[in-house]
């Protein structure tokens, strides 16, 4: 039974690491530096699209994240925030995604001085006002940024812990990995657990496992995004198993950035068949050039997964999902026979749905 794009495409999905500065339109882009006067390096609409997106040419993380500086020039008014948090769930909405949590950074949207309700309230109402449109659950995750000073860490956790309950879902840490350990942010992170609000920590992706027990044991991550590098860990890997911590996985991203050489070669897989709570997620769905949709398709093809294996999946991005218990266990009722319905339309002849509910 050959999962195709179009069947993947039907599913109802979460996406639950996804960075709003990467998931612009192109042309949305070209419209807010005209409008801004924002000097961009073309103005192309096919050349743009081909800078904005990794591809062969990212050599590490580093150079994943440069590209961002494109993107977050034309995202420091409030209507623009809006305009691309609203375009985004338009996006996610095409393809089924029934839950969106967005994660970014408001420190770096304050080039021209916007208050920190001016960054927040714009991306929560347009994910909102969109999700409304078409039946979507929406939310934010404030990240902190690994190599700013830990203080900006602190004053964003204030800012998650203001916006508790009203839009933002929970607390994350983000940037370059490597010689910035999660550690130095434990403040922060105590704060949002005191006030107990989800926690997810950027971690696995471009160093080893000490930056995902890290995560876990000082910040008290509820999900780890990435976590590439947990298998060279059996003890911890056998520890994020037990307690059910989820696995935020980005497919394409992680090979753009060189975590892994080859989708063939990543983790995923390994961690699947041993039963951790996998994920899959874009990451950036502009910088990487990609949709949940899409990076279902590339697991398929590269792992031979059924359609059975493919429902375990998406529901990890339920059960994964920074919701209350009763949101959750309604989503999940109803993502269970729906996902049952599409395979049984299908795959009549093949698909039991008596064996399958998760």
């Amino acid at each position: 039974m050959r999962l195709t794009r179009r069947v993947l495409q039907r599913l109802p999905k979460t996406e639950i690491h996804c960075h709003l500065d990467g998931c612009l339109r192109p042309s949305t882009i070209i419209e807010l530096s005209e409008a801004q006067g924002v000097r961009l390096p073309t103005t192309n609409l096919r050349k743009l699209t081909r800078l904005l997106q990794a591809g062969k040419r990212t050599r590490n993380l580093g150079d994943y994240l440069k590209i961002f500086d494109i993107t977050l020039a034309v995202m420091q008014q409030r209507d623009a925030l809006y305009r691309v948090a609203y375009e985004l769930a338009e996006d996610a909405a095409e393809e089924n995604i029934h839950h969106l949590e967005v994660r970014y950074s408001p420190v770096l949207h304050r080039k021209k001085r916007l208050s920190w309700e001016d960054i927040v309230d714009p991306v929560i109402a347009g994910l909102r006002d969109a999700g409304a449109k078409h039946n979507m659950s929406t939310g934010v995750i404030i990240c902190g940024i690994r190599s700013m000073d830990p203080e900006v860490s602190m004053t964003l956790a204030e800012l998650a812990v203001a916006y508790k309950g009203q839009g933002v879902l929970a607390f994350d840490l983000a940037g370059q990995e490597k010689d910035y350990p999660a550690k130095a942010h434990r403040a922060a992170f105590e704060l949002i657990l005191k006030n107990n609000i989800n926690s997810t920590v950027h971690a696995g992706e471009a160093f080893g496992p000490a930056s995902i027990a890290q995560a876990l044991h000082y910040c008290g991550a509820h999900r780890i995004g990435h976590g590439t590098r947990l298998r060279e860990s059996k003890d911890l890997m056998s520890y994020v198993n037990d307690h059910r911590i989820p696995l935020e996985v980005c497919l394409s991203s992680n090979v753009q950035t060189r975590a892994v050489k080859s989708i063939k070669q990543h983790p995923f897989h390994f961690y699947f068949k041993h039963g951790l709570r996998v994920t899959l997620n874009t990451d950036s769905r502009l910088v990487s050039a990609t949709t949940v949709s899409k990076e279902l398709s590339i697991a398929a093809r590269a792992f031979r997964l059924s359609p059975y294996e493919m429902k375990r999946i998406v529901i990890n991005g339920f059960k994964s999902a920074f919701l209350p218990y009763a949101t959750k266990a309604r989503l999940l009722r109803e993502v269970n026979l729906e996902i049952d319905r599409i395979f049984m339309e299908e795959y009549p002849d093949d698909y039991d749905r008596r064996v399958t509910s998760l």
